[in-house]
């Protein structure tokens, strides 16, 4: 064995858990530090290193295989509990669509993108959430699994990986759409008392009064109701864990 062969062995075992840091908003995502994501990825792996079996000597092609499905398992995991944070601004991004926000966005710390500001309240709040609920800690543990259903080395992807994905989104629409339920709701009845209103008195300009009317009950509303926030992702956290090790599963 030489010497890059057994650098290139080890080195496996930084892939998998390297994208999982990478594209978890829980382990620091892009916006961490470069420097903090590398050596979180070299603890983790050095922690695994003594229970996970590595690949000796991999050939060149056999080790270009190797890295992209760890790569796709990392990055399966990462994926799956990243649908409860996607969530979370969808249901942002609906309700501040509803209330009249959506002209007004910032940056995303966590992802790059514009945001309005409801969404990036959902985003981070679900962030902190998640690490209440200890799911940070959940996540290494499945990932700790993989290892045993899914050794290091070559494999295939199994059909099952579109139902699984499918899955992924169908989580990420209808928990959005119960987060912001409660806000749509309310702007209806103010959209339906408003039009009741304009044919009451129809020199009133509705369209023009019913704005801040608008943004001051959705804003109302999303005060009142954000505190079940944590219970609706609470609810969502075992499915997302067994549907992250469904996705990643798949890589068989």
């Amino acid at each position: 064995m030489n010497g890059f062969a057994a650098v290139a062995g080890l080195s496996l075992l930084l892939v998998r858990p390297g994208m999982l840091v990478l594209a978890t908003p829980f382990f620091g995502s892009t916006n961490a530090p470069a420097t903090i994501r590398i050596g979180l990825t070299l603890i983790i792996a050095i922690i695994l290193a003594p229970i996970v079996s590595v690949p000796a000597a991999p050939t060149a092609t056999a080790l270009v295989a190797i890295v992209l499905r760890e790569m796709a398992i990392g990055l399966a995991l990462a994926l799956s509990v990243r649908g409860l944070i996607a969530g979370a601004e969808f249901a942002g991004h609906y309700t501040g669509l509803q209330i009249g926000l959506s002209m007004g966005s910032l940056i995303d710390p966590q992802t790059g993108v514009r945001n309005n500001i409801i969404a990036l309240l959902y985003g981070s709040l679900a962030v902190i959430i998640c690490f209440g609920f200890n799911l940070h800690h959940a996540l290494l543990r499945v990932l700790v699994d993989t290892y045993t259903t899914l050794p290091i080395g070559l494999g295939g992807v199994d059909p099952s990986l579109a139902g699984s994905v499918a899955q992924l989104f169908g989580t990420i629409v209808v928990l959005g759409v119960r987060i912001a339920a409660p806000v749509v709701v309310v702007l209806l009845l103010v959209e339906v008392a408003l039009g009741l209103l304009a044919r009451v008195a129809p020199a009133l300009n509705v369209m023009i009064a019913g704005l801040p009317v608008r943004m001051a009950v959705g804003l109302l509303v999303v005060a009142a109701t954000v505190g079940v926030l944590p219970a609706v992702l609470a609810r969502y956290v075992p499915a997302v864990l067994q549907l992250a090790r469904d996705m990643a599963g798949a890589f068989r």
